[in-house]
């Protein structure tokens, strides 16, 4: 058997990233931006006080670096420019071209203009591409979410309240009262809360408990990385009304997405995919879409888990749509691109792809880089220009999945010659503390994996 000669655009010293001592050291979980929710018209919140600056040498610093980015502002390169025009130009059409918005959007959505939030309701399908439906489509999701929660959300002792009302005994209470009777009413057997029957909304209650309290925990700790990432107090007024906000948010849209979908549930991880998707909602520069965060975030957080809810399921970890089948096929991509450093990472050194892939594949990648980073390579997870529209069945499920899987095996090859160099334990600690790396030049040897099996 002939061994595969390395391609030598794969010996470049541009698809290698140097090592670094600060890449040795593990992102912590992702701190993801905190979205500050404007409050009602009616509250009026103070602003949350800055840190007293002992130092007078440090003081002013800080106020020339401000003064600094007041001059400047982000900077943006010439291309982010020009593609930020495009897709304001894209956007501004009366209809759509969708094909056009997902080349552009695949190379990076610039976060300049906030328009983010606009192009993933499109690549999405949660907006139509002819803007004079958009109105009538809003309102219907507005709506359909609105049902959502006046039906999966209310307390079974509600429900409980108004058959008692309507089941009420034709009695004349005066009477009763005067016989120093109270009027009772009659409960059905199966809407007693101590009721076993499988119809019963208490006892479908109490089986959800387990999952809801998973929820709080999960949503919780999430929120709390994030405002821990900010260095400000958790007890601070604003801080505890914000956490609130975000905490009860975030744990309807799971709640409802977990009863929506029983053969799912709630898996832990799902959290970590839900928060990219409301940050980016909740910071719409348009003051009524970003009131609209939450619905917005429900549709869209089931599209995006509709793509890997197979991952998910515990029952199909060994079937051939299961996790470990996706894994394997990562690892067959790997082969067929660089079987040098296949052969190194699964013979050699025995670094089996489950201890890092399962992470990198199940929460897309949300937890290697830093949130800007993430939100990057989103954009093209979900505006692969070369896959089909989205809507059309399984197929997209396919395409996103295999762009997932090429960004996963540029993400080894970027630092092949470290993987080269290194043994089980090194190598084991380098994939599962991924170091800082060009995101854009990440997506172009991604892209340049595609190009290599096509041809």
């Amino acid at each position: 058997m002939v061994k595969k000669r390395v391609p030598e655009w794969m010996n470049s010293s541009l698809w290698t990233s140097n090592p670094s001592p600060e890449t040795e050291e593990r992102y912590t979980p992702i701190p993801i931006p905190i979205p500050i929710p404007k409050p009602e018209p009616i509250i009026q919140t103070p602003p949350i006080p800055e840190p007293q600056i002992v130092k007078q040498q440090e003081s002013i610093q800080e106020e020339e670096e401000e003064e600094d980015d007041e001059h400047h502002g982000p900077s943006f390169s010439p291309e982010d420019i020009s593609r930020q025009s495009q897709l304001l130009a894209e956007l501004s059409r009366k209809v759509i071209n969708l094909l056009e918005l997902r080349r552009l959007a695949s190379q990076g959505i610039p976060d300049g203009a906030g328009i983010r939030s606009t192009v993933w309701k499109l690549l999405l399908s949660y907006l139509p591409t002819d803007r004079g439906h958009w109105v009538a489509e809003l309102a219907r999701k507005r709506s359909q979410y609105k049902h959502f929660t006046d039906e999966l959300l209310v307390n079974p002792s509600e429900i409980t309240r108004k058959l008692e009302t309507s089941t009420r005994l034709e009695t004349d209470e005066s009477k009763l009262e005067d016989k120093g009777l109270l009027p009772r009413s009659e409960i059905p057997q199966g809407e007693h809360p101590l009721s076993l029957g499988k119809t019963s909304i208490w006892n479908q209650f109490f089986q959800d408990t387990e999952i809801i309290e998973q929820i709080d925990r999960d949503v919780k700790r999430l929120i709390l990385t994030c405002i821990s990432s900010l260095g400000i107090h958790p007890l601070q007024n604003l801080i505890s009304w914000l956490f609130f906000y975000l905490q009860e948010a975030l744990r309807r849209i799971l709640i409802i997405f977990a009863k929506l979908n029983p053969g799912i549930r709630y898996v832990q991880g799902m959290n970590e995919v839900l928060a990219p998707l409301f940050y980016v909602f909740r910071n719409d520069p348009d003051e009524e879409n970003a009131a609209s965060a939450e619905r917005q975030t429900h549709f869209l957080f089931c599209r995006v888990v509709k793509w890997i809810r197979d991952h998910f399921c515990q029952q199909l970890d060994n079937s051939v749509v299961g996790i470990r089948s996706t894994i394997t096929k990562m690892s067959q991509l790997l082969k067929e691109h660089d079987e040098e450093l296949w052969r190194h990472l699964e013979v050699t050194t025995k670094v089996n792809p489950q201890f890092y892939a399962f992470r990198w594949i199940t929460l897309l990648l949300t937890q290697e880089f830093n949130f800007a980073d993430s939100l990057h390579i989103w954009d093209t997870l979900l505006s692969d220009p070369e896959g089909p529209q989205v809507g059309t069945g399984s197929l997209i499920i396919g395409y996103v999945q295999e762009t997932l899987l090429r960004v996963c095996c540029a993400m080894l090859v970027l630092i092949r010659r470290r993987l080269l160099a290194g043994d089980f334990t090194s190598n084991l600690k380098l994939l599962q503390h991924y170091p800082s790396t060009n995101i854009s030049h990440l997506l172009y040897v991604a892209d340049k994996l595609r190009a290599r099996s096509v041809g």
